[in-house]
């Protein structure tokens, strides 16, 4: 069973029991998260497409870490110019935990 989420504007495969790494969000390690933008569930040959997301299906997960990714750098050359920029960046997330996908009312 699996389902894909939406958060941040990007899109995520979500199994229980694994764990996702998305956009920083403003909550304390060890915190629940509910991600209610259940886009598809795929459970067995039982798929549910979401028209745009499933109706009271929800992805309930735990904040395990905030962290930054590694560093990526950027460098711009122009040769016969001396033009050289040299940039560098690391990109906030929050890690979750998947603990269960829930769909309807109470299963």
């Amino acid at each position: 069973m699996y389902a894909v989420v939406a958060s941040g504007g990007k899109q995520y495969r979500a199994t229980p029991g694994g764990f996702v790494d998305v956009d920083r969000l403003p909550v304390e390690v060890g915190d629940p998260v509910t991600l209610d933008q259940v886009l598809l569930i795929v459970d067995g040959d039982e798929i549910t497409v979401g028209q745009p997301t499933v109706a009271g299906a929800v992805v309930r997960t735990t904040v395990l870490a905030q962290r930054r990714h590694r560093k990526v750098t950027f460098f711009h050359y122009v040769q016969k110019k001396r033009e050289r920029k040299k940039r560098g960046q690391r990109q906030h997330y929050t890690r979750l935990q998947i603990e269960q996908i829930q769909v309807g009312s109470g299963e």
